[in-house]
């Protein structure tokens, strides 16, 4: 089943030069990027964003990060999109995350975990509609 989902490139990816190399991940697996642009996240997109961790005790360190610099958001479709980029990503944690997964190989710590993407469809939707 063809589903779309989000994604974020999140600042330690464009700070570090790796945008391409992990937009061709997504492509050589097949997904196709519907929709794409870089910018620099206002705070208050942050919190929106990120609104169900607003009690848990990272979330000003979350959105601080987030907000220090540029981002990549991308609207990618594909067969079973969300599950297959979730997998391609690996654990929150890249030290915890397996070799050959996205933040295994270029990961190294939290948040600068690299990446964000859609959990489920309703998330997708909403994320979705919060950048494009």
């Amino acid at each position: 089943m063809k589903e779309k989902t989000f994604i974020m490139l999140k600042p330690d990816v464009v700070k570090r030069k790796l945008i391409g190399r992990i937009i061709q991940r997504f492509e050589d697996k097949g997904l196709e990027i519907l929709e794409i642009k870089m910018l620099k996240i206002p705070k208050e997109l942050a919190e929106k964003l990120y609104e169900e961790h607003r009690n848990r005790d990272f979330f000003e360190k979350l959105i601080n990060f987030i907000t220090s610099g540029k981002v990549v958001v991308m609207v990618i479709e594909g067969e079973r999109a969300i599950s297959v980029v979730r997998k391609m990503m690996g654990k929150t944690d890249p030290l915890e995350a397996e070799v050959g997964t996205i933040r295994g190989d270029f990961g190294y710590s939290t948040p600068d975990n690299l990446l964000h993407a859609s959990d489920s469809e309703d998330s997708a939707k909403r994320e979705i509609n919060l950048f494009f």
